[in-house]
């Protein structure tokens, strides 16, 4: 992970040239930290939205296409049978839109569906609708705190990872719990 300090002094030393590979590599934090240099008037708040959302649907991207080239190759390394990766696939391609919306909103999971999602085929149109779908509020939602509370990009920064785990067991339970009361 990128430090927060190091991601200001280059962003507010190169511009907006430099929050796209940065977003790439770490997006919520250089996102925060963006939209406060432009509630600053040191960057272009549509240039700031835009290059973020674009920098995220661009990692996503390649994520995916790791997982559609490298998918075989760390199913063999796991050990799990061909059967049962076609089963876990079928699943995941019949299920996609909201397996892929639900893991890029907690952020956490979302690298490990992203690659899935390549290694099932998920159909790429289809993964980047639902990408898009969940990257604009995710982005906006960023950029809204950096805007209001981006000073705060520091404390921010060391929240934004135990969140999204605690969003991620939550869903998990909810899931759990929602599958005993259908038994």
């Amino acid at each position: 992970m990128i430090e927060p300090g190091t991601a200001l002094s280059l962003i507010a030393a190169h511009g907006i040239a430099l929050v796209a590979p940065l977003a790439l590599i770490e997006g919520p934090i250089v996102t925060i930290i963006a939209a406060w240099l432009a509630q600053r008037d040191l960057l272009d708040l549509r240039a700031v939205v835009a290059v973020v959302v674009l920098a995220d649907l661009v990692g996503d991207a390649l994520v995916y296409a790791a997982g559609r080239t490298g998918g075989d190759r760390v199913a063999r390394l796991l050990r799990l049978r061909p059967a049962r990766v076609e089963a876990l696939a079928l699943r995941l391609r019949q299920n996609a839109g909201r397996l892929l919306i639900g893991a890029k909103l907690t952020h956490a999971a979302g690298a490990a569906m992203l690659f899935a999602a390549g290694a099932a085929r998920v159909p790429f149109g289809w993964f980047m609708l639902c990408n898009t779908a969940a990257t604009l509020p995710k982005s906006l939602a960023f950029v809204a705190l950096g805007w209001w509370a981006g000073e705060s990009y520091d404390r921010i920064g060391a929240w934004i990872l135990p969140v999204s785990l605690v969003l991620i067991l939550t869903a998990g339970a909810a899931v759990l719990l929602a599958r005993r009361r259908c038994r």
